[in-house]
This record gives C-alpha cells, sequence and structure tokens, in this order.
C-alpha cells in the first residue's frame, strides 16, 4: 500500500509546484515524493478548480525576481573586484 499525505501537505506540494517556478519532478524530489503522485495531486486539484490563480502573488514573484537578479550582478561585480584586490595584493608580496 502507498504512502498516505495529510491533505494540508498535499495542497501544498500543489501550490509549490503551480507556483514556484521548478518542475513538478523536482518539486516532488525537493519533497521526498513520486513525481507521479504529484502531477495526479495538480491534475486533481485543476480539475475540482481548488487552486486559485492569484495575480498578485504572480505579480510580486516577477518583483522579487528583478530584485534578485540585480542583486546577484551586484554581487558578481564586487566578487570580479575582490578577486582583482586579492591578486594585487598577492603580487605585492614577493
Amino acid at each position: 500500500m502507498g504512502r498516505v499525505y495529510k491533505v494540508e501537505f498535499r495542497h501544498e506540494a500543489v501550490r509549490l509546484a503551480l507556483s514556484s517556478g521548478l518542475s513538478p519532478e523536482r518539486i516532488a524530489q525537493d519533497l521526498g515524493m513520486g513525481s507521479s503522485t504529484l502531477k495526479k495531486w495538480i491534475r486533481d486539484a485543476q480539475k475540482l478548480d481548488t487552486v486559485v490563480a492569484d495575480t498578485t502573488d504572480h505579480t510580486a514573484l516577477l518583483r522579487e525576481n528583478e530584485r534578485l537578479r540585480r542583486e546577484n550582478l551586484l554581487l558578481r561585480e564586487e566578487r570580479e573586484l575582490l578577486k582583482k584586490a586579492t591578486q594585487f595584493f598577492a603580487s605585492q608580496r614577493l
């Protein structure tokens, strides 16, 4: 007999799969479950229309994604500067 999951776990797994931007396979792997099970839950939720698409969540995710991209760019630039500084100071020791 298969594993029994709580209803809250199922709902959260479906929500993650639909809103995270990751593949259902990746979400299932991260949650320690089979991807076919998660895909079935998603289909069932969509059939029952229990999944509500929240456009404000989508907009917030887009803004957060853009903020993280800018932060990532800044961190890359800082890392390159530190690499150059390390090389400069290493060459001064000789």
